[in-house]
């Protein structure tokens, strides 16, 4: 008994700080995430589409309100950012790096293809300097040579530092897959809506921008899988994100005693939760682009 309340500790270890849920025990944390998993299952197929924008909102506002419980309200204790950790940290780092880096992209592959020397070219030295380097480099970048260019820079968190670091090397990526799908627009469209009076602002939005994401659906879901997965790399900032926990728990020495320690079970849950975070994502972007008839003619 002793023995699987030590392990149970150890599945733990990957959540949240306790601080953060402290009003919600652990195990019932864990039944109460079971049943929501699965009755969102079982009326995923009878209310799907009557839940469709329901379920979208709350996705959208379950962020900023996570963020503002761990923060402090109410009876919560605020929980500073050097204590972040585990599953959290991964996606806190990998949600914010997705949804800041995508806006700054879809920019810089326009800014790319624009008739302005000065914005083509300040677009082009980002995208093909950040490509040239590893995500390594950026995050040492980040770390290291920042607080030398920025005015107090050493004072800035390091949450903050691996977040600017993950957005920036995306977004050149993620630029250079849309600039694809602008490209693959045939010229046809372009010259009819300017047929029509449509400037180049409007031909962007509403003719060739669209259709450039949409081609590319399958490309943007493969780079956000990646970034996901890449988030393990912030343990050269100090930061102990999922896989980082599970190396902390696995050098622990409260696990010596056990027969074969707990490294096969640890890094099997987390292996298991990176899988079922890629795979719904994997699976959510092809519903989309069933929805849409992406590649289809």
């Amino acid at each position: 008994m002793a023995r699987l309340r030590s392990r149970w500790r150890a599945y733990t270890l990957t959540l949240p700080p306790d601080s953060a849920i402290k009003l919600i025990p652990t195990p019932l944390f864990f039944a109460l995430s079971t049943a929501l998993v699965a009755a969102s299952y079982f009326l995923g197929g009878r209310m799907g589409e009557r839940l469709r924008w329901p379920v979208l909102i709350a996705w959208f506002l379950a962020y900023p309100v996570a963020i503002g419980l761990i923060r402090g309200v109410g009876p919560l204790t605020a929980v500073g950012t050097n204590l972040w950790g585990g599953l959290l940290l991964t996606m806190v780092l990998s949600l914010t790096a997705i949804v800041a880096s995508f806006p700054l992209g879809v920019l810089l592959a326009l800014g790319r293809r624009s008739d302005l020397p000065v914005v083509k070219g300040f677009c082009i030295a980002y995208i093909e300097l950040i490509r040239g380097v590893p995500l390594v480099t950026v995050l040492f970048m980040a770390q290291l040579m920042l607080p030398l260019f920025i005015v107090g820079g050493e004072s800035i968190d390091k949450v903050v530092r691996a977040i600017v670091a993950l957005t920036l090397f995306s977004a050149a990526y993620l630029a250079e897959n849309v600039r694809g799908g602008l490209q693959a627009i045939p010229k046809g469209q372009i010259e009819a809506a300017r047929a029509v009076g449509l400037n180049t602002v409007q031909t962007t939005l509403l003719i060739t921008l669209p259709q450039a994401l949409r081609a590319v659906i399958p490309v943007l879901v493969g780079q956000f899988i990646s970034l996901f997965k890449d988030t393990s790399l912030v343990a050269i900032l100090g930061l102990a994100d999922l896989l980082g926990i599970a190396q902390t728990i696995v050098n622990q020495p409260d696990w010596l005693g056990i027969s074969g320690g707990v490294w096969r079970e640890t890094f099997l849950v987390v292996a298991l939760i990176y899988w079922v975070f890629s795979f719904t994502m994997s699976r959510t972007a092809r519903s989309v682009e069933q929805q849409l008839n992406v590649g289809k003619h």
